[in-house]
């Protein structure tokens, strides 16, 4: 037995690194603090790895060598101070699953977009017929995969909380999308330690490595000048510019690499709007740098079907058209929904707010938004900002509601959109839990 190693969280990732951990030879032990899943108790115990729920024995876990945390454990948690101040190493589950594996990594990280990109750059490779695995956000856990079904490459979506523990693990490809504030209450209300975070994604890179990124992103220009990284630039724009690499001019869509220029027409492309512009570009010069076909690379941007609960059309009744983002957890996906609709609306916001500054949408609302519907438990802080800004503003207690005093404010031609701002753990499990709530009511209309 090689030592002990302990794992804060029985979900997806924390199953996952245990499982792994366990076939390296180590003594595992699984915490979680809250219930763990039926399906996850039955991975652990078909392996034989020890568990607990509803409870953390600090006692167990304050003799580990190591620690694996999940994600979604903050580290102002006691058990995470103690471990601390013992000097116990704190990983997480992608650097435990990038000791045991020489896979290529293509790592996709941003405030916005990462799951739209992750999964369009995932379908470029695997219609191109790369033997590569899905892992991070989406898909099945890293760890899980190394261990019992391991890929030559995996695209990874990877959120800030999964890059604060990381430390040795290198991105062959990294991308960095946008930053903009989000998950503040985090990060100490303060957005460069959130900045930080994100820029761990070119952590450990060389020259021989590629770092894609939104060139007209400020935080991000203002971040390279102090940082200089040694990984080889790739930046997108929406126009071209000296240097970058991924760009539309006269309607064409190109990408330039050292494995040759690539172009499309843009009207092919399957996601529209400027946003999903971007999300095209940087998969698109992602799978230019593996060397896909430029015939591959053009059938999977033309063909991809999107993301459910981003942006995702639900119906459209008397005339009215329902959108589903409910992804759309902060202020910036909201202002990237906002921008991408070009009818009057009825908006839908509200949930679990993590410090949001509403200032970015403050204008679409103004000049777009025919009525706002705050969906939360307190919207104390919505109607701080919006009162006197919106022309209409009501309240709902529970989705049902929402749709029907949407059903009822909304004009031929407009558009109702659940685009939150917030966390769903008000009201909702999770913002896909939101989201199908908010299909199934409009659907019944």
């Amino acid at each position: 037995m090689k030592g002990k190693i302990v794992i804060l969280g029985a979900g997806e990732s924390g199953t996952g690194a245990a499982i792994l951990a366990k076939a390296k030879g180590f003594d595992v032990f699984v915490s979680d603090a809250s219930a763990i899943k039926p399906s996850y108790r039955e991975m652990l115990d078909s392996r034989g790895i020890r568990w607990e729920e509803g409870r953390h024995t600090e006692e167990e876990i304050l003799k580990a060598a190591e620690v694996v945390k999940s994600p979604g454990i903050p580290d102002t948690v006691p058990i995470i101070k103690k471990l601390e101040e013992k000097g116990i190493p704190v990983i997480s589950e992608i650097e435990l699953a990038g000791r045991y594996t020489d896979a290529k990594m293509i790592c996709i990280t941003g405030s916005n977009g990462k799951t739209t990109t992750t999964l369009l750059t995932y379908h470029i490779l695997k219609a191109a017929g790369l033997d590569v695995g899905l892992a991070g956000n989406v898909g099945n856990s890293l760890a899980l995969q190394v261990a019992e079904s391991p890929h030559a490459c995996y695209v990874i979506e990877l959120s800030s909380f999964q890059l604060d523990n990381m430390y040795d693990f290198k991105a062959d490809i990294a991308v960095l999308l946008n930053i903009t504030p989000d998950h503040l209450d985090r990060y100490g209300y303060d957005i460069q330690n959130y900045i930080d975070a994100k820029f761990r994604i070119i952590r450990n890179q060389t020259k021989e490595d590629a770092f894609i990124f939104w060139n007209d992103d400020p935080v991000i220009r203002r971040e390279l000048s102090r940082r200089d990284p040694a990984a080889t630039l790739y930046p997108f724009a929406e126009s071209w510019k000296e240097g970058v690499k991924g760009y539309v001019n006269d309607r064409l869509f190109i990408i330039e690499s050292t494995n040759g220029i690539y172009t499309m027409e843009q009207d092919l492309l399957a996601l529209t709007g400027t946003h999903n512009l971007y999300n095209s570009l940087a998969s698109g010069i992602a799978a230019k740098l593996v060397d896909i076909q430029d015939e591959k690379i053009r059938a999977s941007l033309s063909d991809f079907s999107g993301v459910e609960h981003r942006l995702e059309k639900v119906a459209r009744v008397r005339g009215v058209d329902y959108i589903n983002d409910s992804k759309a957890t902060n202020v910036n996906s909201c202002w990237y929904a906002l921008e991408s609709i070009h009818t009057k609306i009825i908006l839908i916001l509200g949930g679990l707010d993590k410090g949001n500054d509403y200032t970015e949408i403050e204008e679409a609302v103004r000049e777009k938004v025919r009525a706002l519907i705050f969906l939360g438990v307190d919207n104390s802080r919505l109607h701080a900002f919006f009162d006197g800004k919106a022309k209409r503003i009501e309240e709902a207690g529970s989705m049902e509601e929402a749709v029907t005093k949407s059903y009822k404010l909304a004009e031929k031609g407009d558009t109702v959109l659940l685009s939150p701002c917030c966390a769903s753990f008000d009201l909702f499990n999770n913002y896909e839990h939101r989201g199908e709530l908010f299909k199934t009511c409009v659907l019944h209309l």
